[in-house]
């Protein structure tokens, strides 16, 4: 599970060769997800995988602001892509940032669609920073809509 960004890659490719590449598999439950569970799709493009890839190892390795660095070269390639703008969001989420993260999350929501799971992704992640800032009506009324979310999903 070193690299899963490259897992992605090859899985994304394999599709995309087999005519199914709007295809993608569910995401994982925010961090209390088994480490194994894959994650959607985030991108065919080679270049925004292989940034969402060194993103990855930095933040593993506790750099996080270059891990932030190549998270935000990879939205000017795909600045739509709503996968991304969470990616950022969580990062900021574990700096500490979290008027930043639960903006960016927001913005994730925006560009979501109808992809229920990551709108609930996001209003999880909002309701964790106004935890974190001590905002209890804040983080109750997102979590209520995080939950609302899921359980329209299933």
């Amino acid at each position: 599970m070193k690299n899963r960004y490259a897992s992605f890659f090859i899985f994304a490719s394999l599709l995309l060769f087999a005519g199914c590449a709007g295809v993608t598999t569910k995401p994982p439950a925010e961090s209390t997800a088994p480490a194994e569970q894959p994650k959607p799709v985030m991108s065919e493009n080679p270049a925004v995988v292989a940034l969402l890839d060194r993103a990855q190892r930095d933040n593993e390795a506790g750099k996080r602001e270059t891990s932030g660095a190549s998270l935000e070269r990879a939205l000017r390639i795909e600045p739509r892509n709503p996968w991304l703008w969470y990616e950022l969001a969580q990062l900021r989420l574990t700096q500490g940032q979290y008027a930043q993260a639960i903006s960016l999350a927001r913005k994730s929501n925006s560009f979501a669609g109808q992809d229920r799971q990551l709108q609930a992704l996001n209003w999880r992640l909002i309701g964790n920073a106004h935890v974190a800032q001590g905002d209890t009506p804040g983080a109750e009324q997102a979590l209520k809509t995080a939950a609302e979310l899921e359980q329209s999903n299933e």
